[in-house]
């Protein structure tokens, strides 16, 4: 089990503390594991600085995932985007 801690905007931190957020869409640039906990670090990116407030959250799932390998072509999702939609 690795602890690794990243920045979060205020707006995410705060989504996420009142539970309506509960997934992480990251760049793939870095090792994590189901079982790991992410530290989250509230960021402000206006003074760029920490606000000292801090979250940990237990990883449940990873998904991997490049866009050459996805069902729809690099074109549609250049246009349209992707969307990461929470469940439960």
């Amino acid at each position: 089990m690795a602890e690794i801690r990243k920045k979060l905007w205020p707006e995410y931190y705060d989504l996420i503390t009142s539970g309506k957020k509960s997934y992480e869409l990251r760049l793939n640039d870095f090792d994590v594991e189901e079982g790991d906990v992410l530290v989250l670090e509230e960021w402000d990116p206006n003074t760029k600085e920490y606000t000292g407030r801090t979250i940990r959250k237990d990883v449940t799932y990873v998904g991997r995932f490049k866009t050459d390998e996805l069902f729809w072509s690099k074109e549609e999702i250049d246009e349209k985007g992707l969307l990461v939609i929470s469940i439960k």
